[in-house]
């Protein structure tokens, strides 16, 4: 095993001792009581099961049948969810037919960033997270169930699921994506379409136009972002099926999937000679798994905020240092969009997940000693799922990358270390997703142009004012601020002044897509302005050094900008598509190295 993974491993295993212990007894304590809902009262009963089928009635008044919860993020907006339109359904019948019941148990809100983008509504994208956790807490509380399916694949929803789902960690659950939707006009082509519009070359039309060939059916978005990055992270934890993760919908090998993952929660329940509960399955070993497969594969900068809270509601505690030097160890083996011209479907049709992870395991850089939903061990998941005839089966993965422009081994990565790095300097502590940006563009020094606001940076662009060498800092953006928008409505911005031949970087206490692209970025920046952070006190023409390839982020001229005067923005309330409900929750969110939330 790869030295600095047994390293690390062994560091988050020292500093979660106590609250790994702590969660390990509720969890061991609540399974202890075995069955639960034999403790529900006959009234309690008849509410529960007063819509189902009579043979059902009987199979629920008794214990020796498992009754699975499905907690669903379908709605018709999303793409990726659409896809969940008819699984209760399949999913009801398949339990019916392997000896157990299932039941919706709530349905969570599913908001989209792509909808959201640039818009009011973003402000509320990151905390949908908490609430999510909070939706699927309440679905599972009613004390019925003895086991979990989510039905959840974008960006916030993944985590909620997790958070709320380890919270019944004493249960199994089983993760059910949807599969990615098949390629539209390449990722490059849709970038250029939106250089083009920024820069004033084409109409809205077009853009439009574009953008609909991209995202154009059911499916998740096939570039590399939040939710393709969560797909992969379910799997390397073994909370997937072996490759189950970008299989297309409406495909017999997608419904054959979703069918044996209700057969295998059924033969894993309290019932069951095979019971396997989430608690064993979410370790400080494949939480360092999935940090592994994150750099590896150049995944997104949200999820230093996203597994920090998974982590976290399991008693797991990780920090950005963990991010920083496993990413100094682990080979960069992928180049799907942001970090490279592929689609998620490439990746997956040369070798995919089993691929990777056979690969992974063969350089030593994933943990071993781990139970995943199919047992102990990693080996089920370097194979790959194949319809043989109508019968579903798994087969090794092939030996070797099919395109190696897109995925390759350990002996041949893209790169010698991951694609994220933690920023440290005098203005604060921050992310660089490094894996997108080209090394030439990684050092900047230039004066400062400040604003509050990503509109006002456009209006700028266009008013001709950033057609130099410059930083742009966007403050008042943080967690306690606005909610942590995503702000990659810059980014056709950005990146038309950098292929103007500009030294330009970003820097900002908000996030950016998990499609963050080539500009240089230093994200979540902590402490964020509203909490005091030295963000708050820069100004326009403030010398900032941006130094991506030491991780160095400072002002010169210390002293002078840290002896202004604090001023706290004019109004942290915001008002309008409900952000207003949000406001007293505000000042409960935690600092963006914990996770940036008000429930963990």
């Amino acid at each position: 095993m790869n030295s600095i993974v047994k390293q690390i491993t062994d560091r988050i295993k020292e500093r979660s001792a106590k609250t790994r212990t702590q969660y390990l007894a509720q969890m061991k304590a609540a399974e202890q009581d075995g069955v639960i809902r034999k403790d529900l009262a006959c009234g309690n009963l008849a509410h529960a099961f007063a819509a189902c089928a009579e043979d059902e009635k009987m199979d629920l008044s008794g214990t020796q049948k498992a009754n699975l919860a499905i907690i669903t993020a379908y709605n018709d907006m999303l793409s990726a969810h659409k896809t969940y339109e008819y699984y209760p359904e399949q999913i009801r019948q398949t339990a019916r037919r392997v000896g157990s019941v299932a039941q919706v148990a709530s349905g969570v809100p599913a908001m989209c960033d792509g909808v959201t983008q640039g818009q009011l509504g973003m402000e509320l994208s990151l905390f949908s997270r908490d609430i999510i956790a909070l939706s699927t807490a309440i679905g599972m509380s009613h004390a019925m169930f003895d086991g979990g399916l989510c039905l959840g694949i974008c960006d916030k929803i993944v985590p909620g699921m997790m958070i709320g789902a380890l919270r019944f960690g004493h249960l199994p659950f089983i993760f059910v994506p949807g599969g990615p939707m098949e390629s539209g006009i390449t990722n490059e082509e849709k970038a250029a379409f939106r250089r083009d519009y920024a820069a004033g070359k084409i109409g809205r039309e077009e853009l439009l136009k574009a953008e609909s060939a991209s995202y154009h059916s059911a499916g998740t978005c096939t570039f590399y972002g939040t939710a393709n990055s969560n797909q992969m992270l379910m799997e390397i934890m073994g909370i997937h099926l072996p490759g189950a993760s970008f299989v297309t919908p409406g495909t017999p090998l997608r419904t054959a999937l979703t069918d044996f993952a209700v057969e295998r929660l059924t033969k894993i329940t309290k019932q069951s000679n095979d019971f396997i509960p989430m608690y064993e399955v979410i370790t400080e070993e494949s939480i360092v798994n999935a940090l592994v497969g994150l750099l590896s594969t150049g995944g997104s900068t949200n999820h230093t905020l996203h597994i920090v809270a998974i982590a976290r509601a399991a008693g797991i505690i990780i920090n950005w240092e963990d991010f920083s030097d496993l990413s100094e160890a682990i080979p960069q083996l992928t180049k799907v969009y942001p970090n490279g011209n592929a689609d998620i479907n490439h990746f997956q049709a040369c070798g995919g997940m089993g691929f990777l992870m056979k690969t992974l395991r063969e350089g030593g850089y994933l943990n071993e000693n781990v139970t995943t939903i199919m047992g102990k061990g990693l080996e089920p998941y370097t194979k790959e799922p194949f319809m043989n005839g109508d019968r579903l089966e798994w087969r090794d993965c092939p030996e070797n990358s099919l395109d190696e422009t897109v995925l390759r081994s350990v002996k041949n990565p893209f790169a010698a270390t991951g694609g994220l790095r933690i920023m440290n300097g005098n203005i604060g502590r921050s992310v660089i997703k490094s894996s997108a940006v080209k090394d030439e563009h990684l050092v900047v020094t230039a004066p400062a142009a400040v604003f509050d606001d990503q509109d006002d940076v456009i209006k700028a662009f266009k008013r001709g004012e950033l057609n130099r060498d410059v930083i742009v800092v966007v403050k008042n953006q943080g967690a306690q601020a606005i909610g942590m928008p995503e702000l990659h409505k810059l980014t056709p911005t950005l990146s038309l002044l950098l292929n103007q031949g500009y030294k330009i970087a970003l820097v900002t206490d908000g996030r950016m897509s998990g499609a963050s692209g080539k500009v240089p970025s230093a994200i979540h920046l902590s402490p964020e302005a509203a909490k005091g952070g030295l963000i708050a006190k820069l100004e326009d023409g403030d010398i900032i050094e941006f130094n991506g390839q030491t991780g160095e982020l400072n002002v010169q001229n210390f002293e002078k900008v840290n002896a202004r005067p604090f001023v706290m923005a004019e109004n942290h309330d915001s008002f309008g598509v409900g952000r207003e409900l949000f406001n007293r929750l505000k000042p409960l969110v935690s600092e963006s190295e914990e996770g940036a939330s008000f429930i963990i």
